[in-house]
C-alpha cells in the first residue's frame, strides 16, 4: 500500500480549550463489530462505527471474503454475514494499510477456515512483527508463511477443522487473545486462552452478545477464557461508544493548557481501557464523569476536563494493559508536570506503529524536554506547568498517535512544533484537526 504525500502540520498555542468534543467510535470495538457481524447469519446494524482508514481496511477485507457491507447516507452500517465457516477465498491480497489490529484478528479468522489469504500493508505495518500471533495459530494447524522476522507480507493457509488449544499469553495482548478466540469460533471443541495479566475485553463482551458459547473465570494462573467452536452467531444491533484512546488527546490538552474547560461526550469507559484516566487523576488532573450509562454492554459517560496543575508520579506498571495505546499522550502530560514521571513496564510500545518509546523520547527531547529512555518506558522531567521550548520538527514515523500527541504538546510550547507528516492521523481519527479547531475557537 502506498502512503500519501507527507502533510506537515504546525502546532502552536491557540489559547484555552473550551466547548464539547465528540470523539469517533471506538476503534477496537469497530473492528470487532464488523468481524463478528460478518460471521453472523443475517443482517447486523452498526451505529457510530469509526470510519478511519484502519477500520475501513477491515471492512474491505471482509467484503473480499464474502460479507456484504454497506453504509447508509445517515452513517448507519449494515453487514450481511456469511456465517461461521462461510468465509470465501479472497481473489487477491488483503491490504491492511497501517492496521495491526485488522491484520492480527483477521489472521485468526482465516486460520480455521479452508481458505488461503495473503496479508500486505504499508511500510509501517510491514515492519511490525507478527510472531506472537503466528505461534498459537500455527499450533492450531494454520500454515503461515511470513517474511523474514515474522513480518508482512505473509500468507495464512487455514486448516478446517483446526485443533483446539489451551494457550497462556506470554505477553499481555488483546490482539493475540482475540485472534485465538476468532480462530476458535470455527474449531470443534473448546479453545482456551489464559491471561496472566488482563487486557481489554471487548472481544469477550461482544462475542457473548452475538451468541457465542463463551466463559470467563478467574483461575490461579489468571483470567481463563473458553470458547466453544463451530459457533452460530446471531446478527445484532450495535452502538459503538466513543473511543477513549481518541479522547486521551483532549484529556491531556485540557489538563496542560491554562484555563481550559471542556466536555468530551460519549466516551467508552470499559474498565480495561481507563488506565490513562487513572494515571492522570493520580497526577492531579481534574477529570469527572457525567451521565454514566451503558450502551451495548459497554459503560459510557461524558468526561468533564478542566486545566489543573500536574505532579509527577511513578506510573503503576499494572495500568499498562489498560492504557497501552495512550502512553504517547501520557508522556506529553508528564512533560508539563512538576517533577520526574517514571513510566515503566510497557515493552509492548516497542512494536506498535512505531517504536513509541524511542520515537517519543526523540520528539520530546527535540522540544527541550529532558528524558531518560528505558527498555520498557521513559522517565520524563516536567516543566512544572510552564511551556516547553518547542521549535522542532518532529518525525512521526507514520504513527498516528505520535502525530496527535505532539500536536497536543505544541499547544503549550514557546515556539511552534511541526509534525513532519500528519496524514496518518486519518487511520484512527479523521476529524482530529476539525475538533482541534472547534475546541480552540476555530483559530489556526
Amino acid at each position: 500500500m502506498s502512503h500519501p504525500a507527507p502533510r506537515p502540520f504546525e502546532s502552536a498555542p491557540r489559547g484555552a480549550l473550551a466547548g464539547t468534543a465528540r470523539v469517533p467510535g471506538d476503534k477496537s470495538i469497530s473492528h470487532r463489530a464488523l468481524m463478528f457481524s460478518a460471521l453472523a447469519v443475517g443482517r447486523s446494524r452498526i451505529e457510530g462505527l469509526l470510519e478511519g482508514e484502519d477500520v475501513l481496511a477491515t471492512a474491505a477485507a471482509l467484503r473480499a471474503m464474502g460479507a456484504t457491507i454497506a453504509r447508509d447516507d445517515d452513517g448507519i452500517w449494515h453487514v450481511d454475514g456469511v456465517g461461521v465457516g462461510g468465509l470465501l477465498q479472497p481473489a487477491q491480497a488483503l491490504d491492511m494499510g497501517n492496521s495491526g489490529t485488522s491484520t492480527r484478528l483477521l489472521m485468526g479468522l482465516v486460520a480455521s477456515h479452508p481458505i488461503t489469504a495473503t496479508f500486505v500493508g504499508d511500510a509501517s505495518l510491514s515492519g511490525r512483527p507478527m510472531g506472537r500471533v503466528i505461534a498459537p495459530l500455527g499450533t492450531m494447524g494454520a500454515d503461515i508463511t511470513a517474511s523474514p522476522g515474522g513480518k508482512l507480507p505473509l500468507m495464512v493457509r487455514g486448516l478446517c477443522p483446526a485443533v483446539p488449544i489451551t494457550y497462556t499469553l506470554p505477553v499481555a495482548s488483546a490482539q493475540v487473545k482475540s485472534a485465538i478466540l476468532l480462530a476458535g469460533l470455527n474449531t470443534p471443541g473448546i479453545t482456551t486462552v489464559i491471561e496472566p495479566v488482563p487486557t481489554r475485553d471487548h472481544s469477550e463482551r461482544m462475542l457473548a452478545g452475538f451468541g457465542a458459547k463463551l466463559s470467563v473465570e478467574e483461575g490461579s494462573e489468571g483470567r481463563v477464557i473458553r470458547i466453544t467452536g463451530e459457533a452460530e452467531l446471531k446478527p445484532q444491533q450495535i452502538v459503538v461508544p466513543g473511543d477513549p484512546s481518541s479522547a486521551a488527546f483532549w484529556m491531556v490538552a485540557a489538563s496542560i493548557v491554562p484555563a481550559s474547560d471542556i466536555v468530551i461526550g460519549n466516551v467508552g469507559l470499559n474498565p480495561t481501557r481507563t488506565g490513562l484516566i487513572t494515571a492522570l487523576r493520580m497526577m492531579g488532573a481534574d477529570i469527572s464523569e457525567a451521565q454514566p450509562r451503558t450502551i451495548g454492554g459497554e459503560p459510557v459517560a461524558d468526561l468533564i476536563v478542566r486545566h489543573a496543575p500536574l505532579s509527577a508520579i511513578d506510573v503503576p506498571p499494572e495500568l499498562t494493559p489498560s492504557m497501552i495505546d495512550e502512553y504517547p499522550a501520557l508522556f506529553v502530560a508528564a512533560a508539563f508536570a512538576s517533577g520526574r514521571t517514571v513510566a515503566r513496564g510497557a515493552h509492548e510500545l516497542r512494536v506498535k506503529e512505531s517504536d513509541r518509546i524511542g520515537t517519543m523520547r526523540a520528539a520530546l527531547e527535540a522540544c527541550g524536554v529532558s528524558c531518560t529512555e528505558h527498555e520498557d518506558g521513559l522517565s520524563i522531567d516536567g516543566t512544572g506547568g510552564g511551556s516547553i521550548a518547542g521549535g522542532a520538527q518532529i518525525a512521526s514515523k507514520l504513527d498516528h498517535r505520535i502525530a496527535m500527541s505532539m500536536v497536543v504538546a505544541g499547544l503549550h510550547a514557546a515556539k511552534p512544533v511541526t509534525i513532519d507528516d500528519a496524514s496518518p492521523v486519518a487511520t484512527s481519527y479523521p476529524a482530529f484537526f476539525q475538533t482541534l479547531a472547534e475546541l480552540t475557537g476555530g483559530s489556526r
